[in-house]
C-alpha cells in the first residue's frame, strides 16, 4: 500500500489500470474470469479510482510485463550497490528513479525516453485525492503476561496493565505505534533489526512501581495477621513522612528472626513509649531475649515459594497448666 501511495504522489496523479500478477497481495481467489481481489487492494483502488487488473493466466506476454519491470530495477538499481542504512538506500533510489530510470529508452518507441514519454501521460492521469490513502502497516498481536507487543520479529514494550490482550501495531518506515482500542498506548522508533527488545523506561519504571507496591501490599498483609500493632506503628510511619516501605521490609525481617509473639510485644511497648522507630522495636527486642537468657535473633529470609507468605500465629501455653493439675479426683 505505501509503495502505491508514494508513487502516486511522486507520479502526481494515479494512473487509470494499474496491472498485476496474480500474488495473494492483490488476488485472493480467482476461477477463469471471475476474481477476488485483496480488500485492501479494493479499498486503494476505490479511494484512488483506478481499476486494478490482474494478468490473464499464462498469458506470458502480459506476466512477462510486470516480471520485466522488477527484473529492471533489481539489475538495474540493486546489484552491487552499496548502502549504510534503509535511509540511505531510499536516499539512493529516489536519485536513480529521478535520472538513470527515466533516461533510458522507452521501450515502445527508442527514439524517446521513458521520461519524455511520461511527460505525455502525465497530464491525462487522474487527480490525486487530497487526504492520502492510510498506507501504515496494521497488524493484530497477542500481548502475553510480559509486557512486550511482538512486531517483524522484535519486542516492543506496553504499559503493565496491556498484558493477556489483543492490541494492534500501526508501523510505517519510522515509526511503531501500539493501540487498545482507539487509544494509542505505545510509540516507538521501528527498528529493523531482529530479535531486538525495543523498551520506553516509564513502562518498565511503571512495572517495575508496581511490583514494588504489590511486594509491600503482601507485606503489610502478613504484618497486620501476626501482630496487630503493627498496623498502628506503621501509620504513624506513614504519617511523620517516613519510607513506610522500608518499615514494612524491616519489620517482616524481624517477624521471620523472632517470630510473631515476640514482634508483638515489642511493638506495643514502643508505641506505649511512643518510640516509634525501627531501631526501638529492634532495641527491645533484644532486652527482652538478653532478660530470658536468649541469643539475637538471627533472620533467615525466606523470598520465595508458598512459605514466604506464610504466617504462624503461636497458641495459648495455658494449655499445658493441665499438665500440672493432679489427676486424682
Amino acid at each position: 500500500v505505501r509503495g502505491h501511495v508514494e508513487a502516486f504522489a511522486d507520479f502526481g496523479g494515479v494512473p487509470r489500470v494499474l496491472l498485476y500478477d496474480n500474488l495473494k497481495n492483490a488476488v485472493v481467489e480467482r476461477h477463469g474470469d471471475a476474481i477476488r481481489f485483496h480488500p485492501t487492494l479494493l479499498a486503494l483502488s476505490a479511494d484512488y479510482r483506478f481499476e486494478p487488473r490482474p494478468v490473464a493466466v499464462a498469458r506470458g506476454n502480459e506476466k512477462g510485463r510486470v516480471e520485466r519491470a522488477i527484473r529492471y530495477v533489481r539489475e538495474g538499481f540493486f546489484e552491487a550497490r552499496a548502502y549504510a542504512d534503509l535511509g540511505d538506500l531510499n536516499r539512493q533510489a529516489t536519485e536513480w528513479t529521478s535520472s538513470a530510470a527515466l533516461d533510458r529508452s522507452w521501450v515502445e518507441d527508442r527514439a524517446r525516453t521513458v521520461r519524455q514519454a511520461f511527460d505525455d501521460e502525465r497530464s491525462v492521469l487522474l487527480r490525486h485525492p487530497d487526504t492520502p490513502f492510510p498506507d501504515h502497516e496494521r497488524v493484530e498481536v497477542e500481548v502475553g503476561k510480559t509486557p512486550y507487543a511482538r512486531f517483524d520479529l522484535n519486542d516492543y514494550s506496553v504499559p503493565h496493565d496491556r498484558t493477556r490482550r489483543t492490541l494492534v501495531v500501526l508501523a510505517d518506515l519510522s515509526q511503531v505505534r501500539i493501540a487498545d482500542g482507539n487509544q494509542i498506548v505505545a510509540t516507538h522508533v521501528r527498528s529493523w533489526d531482529r530479535g531486538q527488545q525495543i523498551e520506553q523506561p516509564e513502562h518498565l519504571q511503571r512495572l517495575v512501581d508496581e511490583k514494588r507496591r504489590a511486594r509491600e501490599h503482601r507485606g503489610l498483609d502478613r504484618l497486620a495477621r501476626a501482630a496487630r500493632s503493627s498496623q498502628a506503628f506503621l501509620r504513624i510511619v506513614a504519617e511523620r513522612g517516613d519510607n513506610v516501605g522500608s518499615a514494612i521490609a524491616r519489620l517482616l525481617q524481624l517477624l521471620d528472626a523472632v517470630g510473631a509473639a515476640e514482634l508483638e510485644e515489642a511493638l506495643v511497648e514502643v508505641l506505649e513509649r511512643d518510640t516509634i522507630h525501627i531501631g526501638a522495636v529492634r532495641q527491645v527486642i533484644d532486652r527482652r531475649r538478653s532478660e530470658r537468657h536468649l541469643p539475637p535473633p538471627v533472620s533467615i529470609p525466606v523470598t520465595r515459594g508458598e512459605h514466604a507468605a506464610l504466617v504462624v500465629t503461636p497458641h495459648s501455653l495455658t494449655t499445658y497448666d493441665a499438665l500440672k493439675k493432679d489427676p486424682t479426683p
